[in-house]
């Protein structure tokens, strides 16, 4: 399976993976490519008819350049928004690799780039046996992390790229996200992230109250997120 996408993860949960996701898609449609996403497991699920959407993975769906199914885009979706084992236990239902990896082969084969948003961290667990790494190998992505700037980040973002490499993946790029107004040492701490992890700093949002995608788009540097 060729690298003609990237596995977007976070230092947390709630630091805005599915603002990134979303910017990212509109900054590579921008340049003309036929751009799809994913976000295979999520948590928190409301009613749709018959069955389960979730709100960011809708949101992902509508930034596709061409129309993908819902059950491509999103093949696990649970209602409560709890960890994802957590869900499948109380659910009954098995996250299985395999269908992921299916949608994602549908999915791609229809598209120029695909971005995949993981849930919550880097080490989340998706059952007893699998967790996130187990997706992202079977998927054979590089890894974008993307860092919520507040207080307690540099410790998160250190571990979480130290535990990326350490699992073999390749970590090709960081992104900051400010999600708190008050943070006042941005400037410092992107110096410390970028000094520290041997990864390119491929872009700072800015902290905004409603999401304006073209205008976390501008921020990002596509050209090294495509090299």
């Amino acid at each position: 399976m060729g690298n003609k996408g990237v596995f977007i993860t976070g230092t947390d949960t709630g630091i805005g993976k599915t603002w990134m996701v979303q910017a990212l898609m509109y900054a590579l449609k921008s340049r003309g490519m036929n751009v799809s996403g994913m976000k295979p497991v999520a948590s928190g699920g409301v009613k749709a008819g018959n069955s389960l959407k979730n709100n960011d993975a809708l949101l992902i769906q509508a930034q596709c350049s061409i129309e993908q199914p819902y059950e491509w885009v999103n093949p696990y979706v649970f209602a409560e928004p709890v960890a994802p084992h957590i869900a499948a236990q109380t659910t009954g239902i098995n996250i299985d690799i395999g269908s992921i990896t299916e949608a994602y082969n549908n999915i791609a084969n229809r598209s120029d780039f695909v971005v995949v948003e993981g849930v919550g961290g880097w080490r989340v667990p998706l059952s007893d046996q699998l967790s996130t790494i187990d997706m992202v190998r079977a998927l054979n992505l590089p890894v974008l992390l993307v860092i919520g700037m507040r207080l307690g980040c540099i410790n998160h973002a250190l571990l979480t790229a130290e535990c990326i490499r350490a699992d073999g993946i390749l970590l090709s790029g960081l992104v900051a996200n400010e999600v708190d107004a008050g943070y006042m040492y941005r400037d410092q701490t992107l110096q410390t992230l970028s000094r520290s992890i041997n990864a390119p700093l491929l872009g700072a949002l800015p902290y905004m109250e409603t999401c304006d995608i073209a205008i976390l788009a501008a921020n990002l540097d596509v050209t090294q997120i495509l090299n």
